[in-house]
């Protein structure tokens, strides 16, 4: 099981819709500082900071080609978040069916009242 923090990380990184926009670029394929800054308008330098909070939350991953350090998206990196996301969205949904129908007799006696009989 990954632990709290990695999947706090892994919030926080995607909180940023810079980091998000990213992520979309590196769906594409991989890039580098430079094609990333390129696509943006923020320096070199600041892509290069969202790329670090990125690869601490395991959502991508940068190699070394020479000078160049292209980063790749990280698929396996997502698999917590979606694990969290699948399990909030069925809590959630039980938690509703079962207020809607401890609700109903409520919801339908009040219905009545509110059409009375001919």
């Amino acid at each position: 099981m990954v632990s709290t923090d990695q999947l706090s990380r892994s919030f926080a990184a995607l909180a940023d819709p810079t980091r998000r926009a990213i992520l979309e670029r590196l769906a594409i394929g991989e890039a580098g500082v430079v094609e990333l800054a390129n696509d943006s308008a923020l320096t070199q330098p600041a892509i290069t900071k969202h790329l670090k909070v990125l690869e601490r939350a395991g959502l991508i991953v940068r190699t070394r080609d020479g000078q160049r350090r292209p980063a790749r998206l990280q698929l396996d990196g997502l698999t917590p978040v979606d694990d969290w996301l699948r399990r909030a969205h069925a809590e959630w949904t039980d938690r509703l069916d079962r207020l809607e129908a401890h609700l109903a007799p409520q919801l339908d006696s009040t219905h009545k009242k509110e059409i009375p009989d001919a």
